[in-house]
């Protein structure tokens, strides 16, 4: 990069004191939370991530220097660009499971299917016979929340999750969607989204296990340890 194209020393200084502030009001959003998903707490996450990846890239620029902070999903998606104020949302959500324990499963449906036959005088059929046909009857009867605070009673261990909102003007007509429901999403039409993943477990266990014996949270590690962190 040329001279005359590199940040100023109080540009890098400035995104600095950027950072400050985006950490004191994500502890502070942090602190008045009031609950797992709240929309404000995601809100300065994303400023904080924002504001460090800017700090990240003028402190490259101007001084051939790199972080150590990095945050899962932060450059996912574009920055919202969707109507100030929508008339529509749509909510995309989707889900992870492993079939751990199969005859769990299929006992679970059995005893669904058998007691929706009786109910109805009938005979049970042996569509809980199979994995899909299981399934394909336990999430016709129970909703998918259901589902997931109760995954271990069906044999299921979960996996990914993740749950979109997207914004628009206009509500989609009847049947409009349905053959290609996850199709053609704007992602600058996402105003939030929530994640889980067993990968920020495993982050956050790393990052305790080497800030163990630091004194700042914020330390940074040696140069010949950032080397290859970023570039």
């Amino acid at each position: 990069m040329s001279d005359a194209a590199q940040p100023t020393a109080a540009e890098v200084r400035a995104a600095a004191e950027a950072i400050k502030t985006a950490l004191d009001r994500h502890l502070a959003a942090v602190e008045r939370r009031s609950g797992e998903d709240d929309p404000a707490v995601l809100e300065a996450f994303n400023q904080l991530a924002a504001a460090a990846e800017a700090y990240d890239e003028l402190l490259y620029d101007r001084y051939d220097e790199v972080t150590p902070f990095e945050i899962p999903g932060a450059e996912e998606l574009p920055p919202y660009a969707g109507p100030e104020e929508p008339s529509a949302i749509s909510v995309l959500i989707r889900r992870d499971y492993a079939v751990v324990e199969p005859q769990r499963l299929l006992a679970q449906a059995d005893r669904v299917e058998a007691a929706e036959y009786e109910a109805a005088g009938g005979l049970a059929e042996d569509a809980a016979g199979t994995v899909p046909g299981a399934l394909g009857i336990l999430f016709g009867e129970f909703e998918p929340d259901e589902i997931a605070s109760r995954h271990k009673e069906f044999g299921l261990e979960e996996g990914d999750s993740t749950l979109w909102v997207t914004a628009s003007d206009e509500t989609p007509e009847a049947g409009e969607w349905l053959e290609a429901p996850f199709e053609h999403i704007d992602p600058q039409g996402v105003v939030c989204r929530f994640d889980v993943s067993a990968v920020f477990d495993d982050e956050d266990e790393s990052d305790e296990s080497d800030e163990s014996d630091e004194e700042d949270d914020l330390e940074f590690v040696e140069d010949d340890e950032t080397e290859d962190a970023r570039r």
